[in-house]
């Protein structure tokens, strides 16, 4: 049974493989056909087949085949072949069936020249005329003017009859009590100091109570004008006359000691008071005696070179009673007018440095100690004010900066209550802008 299947498939198997190679044989061209197969413009390269797997037992048909070669074309077989498609040779007939007319060639009409539109330019649209606006004038700024406080008595009843029978008036305690009030607020707002402001109230009441007032006026000017009168004599001083005092001393030269707190202005203030001596034809030298500030020598020179001003000048750190003895010694030599000697601005607290000043003063023996403040610092400018007197005494003030206080009641303060005089007051930063001091430009401030 087993034998029989055995032969059967064996028999089958062969059958397989002789129609498969019939058909492969089949498949290939002949000779002959490729003779009569037409050459191509360019030759095509056959797709390449892929070899199917051949059984063992054949071996020869593979080797025959391989045997064949391709057969060699002829030149002429190369050259190009046209080949026409159907539809292209039918159209060729028809064309060479159709005969052309022979016709003339009828003249072509010319056509009227179309006349273009002439473009008219357009008109030139006139710019409007743009009036330039004339150029505005710098606006001046006027300062508003302050309200000062109503300094007015309340005359009664009884006042003002004796007043319109004898033309005369008598103030009362009573009829000042509103005004002291306001008056009082006046100077606190003014910048002077409390008791300073106390004081004078007392002192204003007291000498206006029961005395007349001047006729031809009204009462309120007649009280304002009594009221500046007394302020006057509380705040005279012994004047200072700086040039005659300097034109006055024989042993030359004259000498001025600057000193104050920090930043108050000494070194800008001594540069203005040089530009007001030049000014009255007297040669000054420079001592820099604040050798403890940095920069503070190179800012000096720095003014001295814009006012033709010799400086005295040691290293930073040096002793500045030395700086200032050999400024005195320099002036003597050159017969110079005035020797100003700058000093390091200090709190009266700093013993180290107040004891330095006290120094200077024993070596040089100014003839002059100006102390320098801020108008506008108020009650502390008079504590150390008060101090600085106490340590090295003072001879007299130069308030700066009197153009950034509003009224000035810092000046009454010192007046009052040192006894000392304001020999200048500084009003800008340029070298001219310090002036005499007047009481009576602060009392028209405050009082009006």
């Amino acid at each position: 049974m087993f034998d029989l299947l055995k032969k059967k498939l064996g028999n089958f198997a062969e059958k397989v493989k002789q129609t498969l190679d019939q058909k492969e044989q089949a498949e290939k061209p002949t000779v002959s056909q490729i003779e009569e197969k037409p050459a191509i413009e360019e030759p095509v390269e056959a797709p390449v087949q892929k070899e199917e797997p051949v059984s063992k037992e054949e071996p020869a048909k593979e080797e025959q085949a391989e045997e064949i070669e391709e057969p060699v074309l002829e030149e002429t077989a190369k050259e190009e072949l046209i080949v026409e498609e159907p539809e292209s040779r039918e159209l060729k007939a028809i064309e060479e069936t159709i005969v052309p007319e022979e016709t003339d060639p009828k003249p072509i009409k010319e056509e009227p020249a179309i006349e273009k539109p002439v473009l008219k330019e357009p008109e030139p649209i006139e710019a409007p005329i743009i009036e330039e606006e004339p150029v505005p004038k710098p606006v001046e700024i006027v300062p508003e003017k302050e309200e000062k406080r109503e300094l007015k008595p309340r005359l009664g009843i009884r006042g003002k009859l004796k007043a319109a029978i004898t033309g005369s008036v008598k103030l009362e305690e009573k009829d000042l009590k509103g005004l002291m009030w306001e008056f009082e607020l006046a100077l606190l707002e003014a910048d002077v100091e409390q008791t300073t402001s106390e004081e004078i109230c007392r002192e204003i009441k007291k000498r206006l109570v029961e005395k007349p007032l001047q006729r031809g006026k009204s009462v309120e000017d007649a009280v304002k004008e009594e009221i500046k009168n007394i302020l006057l004599d509380m705040m005279k001083t012994e004047e200072i006359d700086l040039l005659e005092s300097i034109k006055a001393k024989k042993d030359k030269p004259f000498k001025i000691l600057l000193l104050g707190p920090n930043g108050a202005g000494k070194t800008t203030s001594l540069a203005k008071l040089t530009h007001l001596l030049q000014k009255n034809k007297l040669k000054v030298i420079w001592a820099a005696g604040d050798t403890f500030r940095a920069a503070s020598i190179e800012q000096l020179e720095k003014h001295a070179e814009k006012l033709g001003v010799r400086v005295v000048k040691h290293q930073y750190g040096a002793d500045p009673a030395a700086v200032a003895f050999d400024a005195v010694k320099a002036g003597q030599s050159q017969k110079l007018d005035v020797v100003l000697i700058d000093s390091a601005g200090r709190q009266e607290t700093n013993k180290n440095l107040m004891g330095e000043l006290q120094k200077i003063v024993r070596v040089v023996q100014p003839d002059l100690k100006i102390y320098v403040g801020e108008a506008f610092t108020g009650q502390s400018l008079l504590q150390q004010a008060k101090e600085y007197n106490k340590i090295v005494g003072i001879d007299g003030f130069i308030l700066t900066k009197i153009d950034c206080d509003s009224k000035g009641g810092t000046t009454i303060s010192l007046l009052y209550k040192m006894g000392k005089p304001i020999l200048f007051v500084g009003t800008g930063q340029d070298y001219k802008d310090i002036q005499k001091f007047k009481p009576e430009f602060i009392l028209e401030r405050i009082i009006g």
